[in-house]
C-alpha cells in the first residue's frame, strides 16, 4: 500500500500519494484535475486572499481548473500558456522552464494575440502548486513581454521552501520528504 500525506486545505481533507522524485526526495502528489469540490473550494479561498486583478494567467495543464474556477467566480477572464505551439498561433511567444514534476525543460507558449490582451492590465498568475518557482518564472517572463502589471502569484499549495516565501499567495504549505 502506498504511503500517503493527509492534506487539509480550503476546509477539505485529501489523502495525497507520496511519490519518489529521486533517491533523496519524495513529494506528495497534489492533483486537482477531476476534483471539482476541491477546485471550487480552493478558488473561493484564494480569491479572498488575492489583490484586485483584471486577468488571470496560468500554465497548461494542472493550473487550468483553478484558473477556470477563479475566472468563473470573479467574472474575470483567464489566459493559458500552452506546452507547445499550436496551429492556431499566428505569432507564438515561447519561454522555457524547469519543473520539479516534469523531466527536462518544458516550453510554455502563448500566441501574441493572447499576450496583447494583457497590455495595460493587472495580471494575477495562478498555478496549483508553487515549488521551485520555475513555472511562475516562465509565466512572468511571458507576461513581461507585454505592458501589464503582475499584481500577484497565487497557488493552492506552496511546496518545500516555497512556503517560506513572502512574495506568493497560497492556502497551505506542502512538505517535501527527504530520506
Amino acid at each position: 500500500m502506498a504511503k500517503t500525506y493527509t492534506l487539509n486545505v480550503a476546509g477539505l481533507t485529501r489523502e495525497l500519494t507520496i511519490c519518489k522524485v529521486n533517491d533523496h526526495m519524495d513529494i506528495a502528489a497534489f492533483i486537482m484535475l477531476g476534483d471539482a469540490e476541491l477546485t471550487v473550494a480552493a478558488a473561493t479561498e484564494l480569491l479572498k486572499k488575492c489583490p484586485e486583478f483584471d486577468i488571470l494567467l496560468t500554465a497548461e495543464a494542472k493550473g487550468i481548473p483553478l484558473a477556470h474556477e477563479m475566472s468563473r467566480q470573479s467574472g474575470k477572464p483567464y489566459i493559458c500558456a500552452r506546452k507547445g505551439e499550436k496551429l492556431y498561433m499566428a505569432d507564438p511567444v515561447v519561454v522555457e522552464d524547469q519543473s520539479i514534476t516534469t523531466a527536462g525543460k518544458q516550453k510554455l507558449v502563448i500566441d501574441r494575440k493572447e499576450l496583447d490582451k494583457m497590455n495595460g492590465k493587472r495580471v494575477l498568475v495562478v498555478d496549483d502548486v508553487i515549488s521551485t518557482g520555475g513555472s511562475l518564472k516562465a509565466l512572468d517572463a511571458l507576461a513581461e513581454k507585454t505592458q501589464c502589471t503582475i499584481v500577484g502569484q497565487a497557488a493552492v499549495l506552496a511546496e518545500g521552501d516555497a512556503a517560506e516565501r513572502k512574495d506568493i499567495i497560497f492556502l497551505e504549505p506542502l512538505p517535501l520528504f527527504f530520506h
